[in-house]
């Protein structure tokens, strides 16, 4: 036999509690055949557990459901409804109907939430007073002006909450955005091509320098005197671009600074590349900013 024990609380004769340990007896080698879920549904789920009957000591307050019929939002809605349901005149209210309704509705709502029923306390003092004073002879007074009803102040209260009720209503039907209505949202892509920023002179000047710097290096001290052509550079610029799409700003005088020409070669040369420029023949452009300058030719070559 196996004997398993659960925590279990009981009361004796005495009213004190103690705990009694509940046993559960099975015979030994043999499983407990009790299904886990009986006609397919289970009336609970309690820590994980399926609950296929009510517990016997299950206590429900009394007040764990609640139906409200009618909810109003403040002692002026509750008055404002019993006014407008029985078709009274709210200029001409008849305060002993009213106050009875008014004081048979605030005693339901003591009974179950006294909290609530506090706001409401106020306006049936108020009720009960404007009722006393009518009942109370007018003075007469010295003047010709007719005596103040006592009832004004509160049709003058209900009128505005009234005016604001129909204006929030009114503010309601408006459609509004996640309640009648959402924004649709539609990702349309799409390719630009890109464009390159404009080269600035000062680049310009400071790749031309670095290509002086090098030529520098790799001159002979030779006096000779030398025709250069500035067309013929520029053809040798434009054959050398036909068979790259983009070239390197030094790559076009490296072979004038190999050859050991000097300085002069590859002024020709710049001057070569910058009447291409000139004439639309070449672009010199740039990916980004700070970044190596390149050559092509503007033209697609047949």
């Amino acid at each position: 036999m196996t004997v398993q024990a659960g925590g279990a609380d009981t009361a004796d004769q005495s009213g004190e509690q103690r705990n009694v340990d509940a046993i559960d007896i099975t015979p030994a080698g043999q499983q407990d055949t009790t299904p886990d879920v009986i006609d397919g549904v289970a009336l609970a789920r309690l820590y994980g557990e399926q609950l296929f009957q009510l517990p016997l000591d299950l206590y429900i307050p009394p007040d764990a459901l609640e139906v409200f019929l009618e909810a109003f939002e403040g002692p002026l809605d509750l008055l404002l409804y019993l006014i407008r349901k029985q078709n009274f005149n709210v200029l001409d209210i008849p305060m002993a109907q009213v106050t009875r309704q008014y004081l048979l509705y605030v005693d339901q709502i003591r009974q179950r939430n006294l909290e609530l029923a506090a706001e409401y306390l106020l306006m049936a003092a108020m009720l009960i007073e404007i009722k006393s004073r009518m009942l109370l002879p007018v003075k007469k007074a010295d003047s010709d002006d007719e005596a103040e009803d006592p009832r004004a102040e509160l049709v003058r209260r209900l009128l505005e909450y009234e005016q604001m009720k129909l204006a929030a209503q009114r503010l309601d039907t408006v459609p509004q955005l996640g309640r009648d209505f959402l924004r649709s949202q539609v990702y349309i892509e799409q390719s630009l091509a890109p464009r390159f920023p404009d080269v600035e002179t000062v680049d310009l000047q400071g790749a031309w320098a670095d290509v002086l710097r090098r030529a520098k290096l790799n001159q002979h001290h030779k006096i000779s005197r030398e025709e250069l052509s500035v067309r013929e550079h520029m053809s040798q610029i434009l054959r050398r671009l036909q068979h790259a799409r983009f070239m390197e700003f030094s790559e076009l005088f490296e072979d004038a600074i190999r050859s050991g020409k000097g300085v002069p070669v590859v002024v020709v040369n710049f001057i070569a590349m910058l009447e291409l420029s000139r004439e639309s023949l070449v672009e010199i452009t740039q990916a980004e900013p700070f970044a190596p300058i390149y050559v092509r030719l503007a033209y697609t070559p047949a």
